[in-house]
């Protein structure tokens, strides 16, 4: 794995076949340093966007010198803002500016979820007739897999490989992930994790770390413990093994002040806003 020098400044939609990573933004869904975590992929003539927030399309225009309507391929790991807010953007300007339909990867239950709860009151009504989900997306279902502890699902975008695996976020009350508000987290190419939005959860780690061995694990990292996401004490009691793969991300605008304690924890690194991570 390669990091890139220095940030990027604009966005690739296609390479020569290595899979790239960008985290467009690496901070807590109220951080007002750091652009909301959003992950851009591309392999090959592949590209796809990890979650869309709110201020996701004027990162992409101010930072990467590319427009939302650019993009083809979306993958939406849950329905808080940070994650979700840049999709209405995205299905109105697409239908109404460029006249297309952009590809989406997501479940059954998801996408009525997501329609019913989020998108749907800003683009039903748009024209005289009453509009649907399929009105503004392409649909790519993925396949629900079988051997699993929890719910995952699989799906081929290009060349590249994705695992969607429901994770336990919120609300804080649940127990397990069956229980817990529709969320997940995805598995690139079986060798890059990343876990989006989830609470303290070794049994996931646990699983997929005997199944793939991961080479990078961007985890969720909240710098207190309690709440609806992972606190870096949490994380720190994790085996050493597992720690020095883990890139720790969606953290908080104070994150410097704990950069000792990461180090003396043992994690690989903090995730690098803007920067391209590079597997060969």
């Amino acid at each position: 794995m390669h990091v890139s020098a220095r940030p990027i400044t604009k966005l690739s939609l296609q390479n020569n076949g290595t899979l790239d990573l960008v985290c467009l933004g690496v901070g807590s869904a109220f951080s007002k340093a750091l652009n909301q975590t959003n992950l851009f992929l591309v392999k090959g003539d592949t590209h796809l966007l990890i979650d869309c927030g709110t201020l996701c399309p004027h990162t992409l225009y101010h930072h990467y010198q590319t427009r939302i309507t650019d993009l083809d391929n979306f993958l939406i790991t849950h329905s808080h803002a940070d994650h979700i807010g840049g999709l209405e953007e995205v299905q109105l300007s697409n239908r109404y500016v460029t006249h297309r339909k952009p590809n989406i990867i997501i479940t059954k239950a998801y996408e009525k979820i997501l329609w019913d709860q989020s998108l749907r009151g800003g683009a039903e009504a748009s024209e005289g007739t009453p509009l649907t989900f399929k009105d503004f997306w392409h649909i790519i279902r993925p396949k629900k897999l079988k051997h699993y502890d929890r719910d995952v699902y699989e799906t081929n975008l290009g060349a590249m490989n994705l695992k969607l695996f429901r994770t336990k976020h919120f609300p804080d009350t649940t127990a397990s992930w069956r229980t817990s508000a529709w969320s997940c987290g995805v598995l690139i190419d079986e060798r890059i994790m990343f876990t989006s939005d989830t609470r303290f959860d070794p049994p996931l780690l646990n699983e997929f770390e005997a199944k793939f061995s991961p080479e990078l694990i961007f985890h969720d990292c909240q710098l207190f413990t309690g709440g609806v996401h992972t606190g870096i004490e949490e994380l720190a009691t994790l085996p050493a093994e597992m720690k020095r793969k883990i890139v720790l991300i969606h953290y908080g605008d104070q994150w410097k002040t704990f950069r000792k304690f990461a180090e003396q924890a043992g994690f690989h690194s903090w995730a690098k806003q803007g920067y391209r991570y590079r597997f060969n």
